[in-house]
């Protein structure tokens, strides 16, 4: 039988709705911890998660506004953090206080900095490294739709929460473990990193920016870059759950006779219309970009191994100043030619 796990859930965004309502609607125990903004809408309109055969709904979730609320409540086996890699450092500064308290964290985030940033307060043994290849789309608070299942992947989660795997995958959430944590976000951090920034700096789809020789020589330099880095540190590229990496990173290596038509075919069946995550927080104005989480992390790792890395280095200072009010939305709008002629040359 299947273990009752209790998970404590920061955040009922897009991924924190989606693995809480799952296993909130599977009969795991489940408490969300939410800000005091928005809680209140939450626990009275529930939660929502609708799949291609059925909605998930949790009418009555159980919400807390802050970390001693939550720990009043249960001891937990597991919690799932899912917040933007630039709220990590202010969050684990929420909790320093209880980190004795907390139970091991799977980090289900983007990026490849925030696991050695959360061992830094809880140490080592109390990270669990996770990621997410379903796509989710967000209806609104509380309310996601899985858009393309795939699964999740969770590093060495039976030695560290007995029963974690089972629980995941009960809620249909297709849980696989992966013996090295590095390996798994590092290459789910390259399927992130394509068509990503420069979607939002150009205003482009990702098919339009495959389409385009430049764009798409561009694109497979900064991807080029990224896998050097992770060769200069040992890192191996893995398959993810229903996402052949593996392959991918094969045809960013070949002729672009070759990988262009294949990779946009590829690109257009995983996004369909959907615009990537850098654009959807730039046009919306967030003022805020995970860009330097991940071309900027790339950036950092190329200057600790001896990498050079100037096309992730160029898209991820064009995408900040953009982010940041520092450059006009219309620099480089749906003008590829510009934005090439900036771009570091071969």
């Amino acid at each position: 039988m299947t273990p009752r796990l209790r998970f404590l859930v920061f955040g009922c965004g897009a991924i924190g709705t989606y693995l809480g309502g799952s296993l909130a609607a599977s009969g795991q125990q489940v408490v969300f911890l939410e800000r005091a903004s928005v809680a209140p809408a939450i626990r009275e309109q529930g939660l929502r998660v609708q799949t291609r055969s059925v909605e998930l709904r949790v009418a009555s979730p159980t919400l807390v506004e802050n970390i001693q609320q939550a720990l009043e409540l249960e001891r937990y086996d597991a919690a799932i953090l899912a917040v933007k890699s630039f709220d990590t450092l202010e969050l684990l500064q929420s909790v320093r206080a209880v980190a004795d308290r907390l139970p091991p964290l799977i980090c289900f985030q983007n990026g490849v900095e925030n696991e050695p940033l959360i061992a830094d307060f809880l140490g080592e043994k109390r990270v669990i490294y996770g990621t997410v290849t379903t796509a989710i789309g967000r209806r609104g608070l509380g309310n996601v739709v899985v858009e393309k299942l795939r699964g999740i992947g969770v590093a060495n989660s039976q030695e560290r929460v007995p029963g974690l795997l089972d629980a995941l995958n009960q809620a249909g959430l297709r849980a696989q473990s992966y013996s090295n944590g590095p390996a798994m976000k590092w290459s789910k951090m390259l399927t992130n990193l394509q068509a990503n920034s420069s979607s939002a700096i150009l205003d482009l789809t990702p098919g339009e920016i495959f389409a385009h020789p430049g764009l798409f020589r561009l694109e497979m330099r900064m991807l080029r870059e990224a896998l050097l880095v992770m060769r200069a540190q040992g890192i191996p590229v893995v398959d993810l759950p229903r996402t052949p990496v593996r392959a991918f990173t094969a045809l960013v290596q070949a002729p672009a006779v070759l990988s262009q038509p294949l990779l946009r075919r590829a690109l257009g069946a995983g996004r369909g219309g959907k615009m990537p995550s850098f654009h959807i927080d730039l046009h919306q104005g967030r003022g805020r970009s995970e860009v330097d989480y991940l071309n900027g992390a790339v950036v950092r790792f190329g200057l600790r191994f001896g990498v050079p890395t100037p096309v992730n280095q160029f898209l991820n200072e064009t995408l900040l100043a953009l982010s940041e009010g520092r450059l006009a939305l219309e620099t480089y709008a749906r003008r590829p030619e510009e934005f090439l002629k900036a771009a570091p040359s071969d």
